[in-house]
């Protein structure tokens, strides 16, 4: 993600509106159409403003534990139609309880919670990760 890590900061990446836009041109730039936008941790703050904007452009939406939830209103959550898997490791219990207790206000959500798995889920228990995305992408229309 631009500025994090050693990426290089991108000026439009400074405020919300700006990081919306990044993601929409990513989107645009590899063509992509309807797809799953997969956010864990830091990604939210790209992955929420655009969810939150252009979620119909999404055919789902599957966040792990990402960070910004608090940042908008339940009111604001539940005007999202897009279908999503709150996914989250049990072991992680900062970060992944807040976003759940947030973005269950969206009202096309389900939860998977992965046993012994901590913040980065997906690589502490890969199977089980693998197996909640793929019944989840199986449900999407």
């Amino acid at each position: 993600l631009p500025g994090y890590g050693d990426s290089p900061p991108v000026e439009m990446a400074v405020t919300a509106q700006g990081r919306r836009a990044f993601l929409d041109r990513v989107l645009q730039e590899l063509g992509m159409q309807r797809p799953v936008l997969i956010s864990p941790s830091m990604s939210g703050r790209f992955a929420l403003p655009f969810l939150l904007a252009h979620g119909d452009r999404l055919a789902g939406f599957v966040p792990i534990a990402p960070v910004g939830t608090k940042d908008y209103t339940a009111e604001q959550y539940w005007g999202v139609q897009t279908p999503t898997l709150i996914l989250y490791g049990d072991r992680d219990t900062g970060l992944a309880l807040q976003a759940l207790q947030n973005l269950q206000h969206l009202p096309k959500h389900r939860v998977a919670v992965l046993s012994g798995a901590g913040h980065a889920c997906y690589l502490d228990k890969p199977e089980d990760f693998h197996q909640a995305l793929l019944g989840f992408l199986r449900q999407l229309k």
